[in-house]
């Protein structure tokens, strides 16, 4: 079987959301870099959402499924859109910037829904402030785990596209 750049990215995605299997600390998961990596490198914006939803639907069916499951996957629905925004230019810098983006957005948008779907916080703003407070202390374990898995997973794509040329996306045509 040939391989082509969509099953090496496939197998990535799938290989990286395996590591969820894996005892980490707490939030330290490559699943956000694995969003902004398939939005960012997959063709097809449809495989870019697919995929990695995909992936962690797998592996979910081992670990359990809870509550604020729809909003955490929706979450990284909007981070595979901050993949989007370095599908034309990836430099460090910028992905620093969406891996920061990333955590930042996870926390806000699962927080949010821990504290509207459970009862462990009261339905008031001081409610929701004090769940926010709980959660600034995962933030450094979700942006350092951003930041190093992003770092391999970007920097070992180019690696590899430099080693086997055919891995490399074609440049796309200029318009006349």
């Amino acid at each position: 079987m040939k391989m082509n750049r969509f099953s090496v990215l496939t197998a990535i995605v799938i290989a990286g959301t395996a590591a969820r299997l894996i005892p980490h600390p707490p939030n330290f998961s490559p699943i956000a870099s694995l969003a902004l990596f398939g939005g960012a490198t997959f063709a097809s914006k449809r495989a870019a959402f697919l995929i990695p939803l995909a992936a962690m639907l797998l592996s979910d069916l081992l670990l359990g499924f809870s509550t604020i499951t729809p909003v955490v996957y929706g979450s990284f629905a909007l981070i595979t859109c901050l993949g989007f925004w370095l599908r034309r230019r990836q430099t460090v810098g910028r992905l620093a910037a969406a891996s920061l983006a990333a955590a930042v957005l996870f926390l806000v948008v699962t927080d949010f829904g821990v504290w509207a779907l459970s009862d462990w916080y009261p339905k008031t703003l001081s409610g929701l402030a004090e769940c926010y407070a709980a959660a600034i202390p995962f933030l450094r374990n979700t942006l350092s785990s951003n930041l190093f898995s992003s770092a391999v997973l970007f920097g070992g794509l180019k690696l590899a596209e430099k080693r086997w040329q055919w891995l490399a996306e074609p440049a796309p045509a200029l318009a006349p």
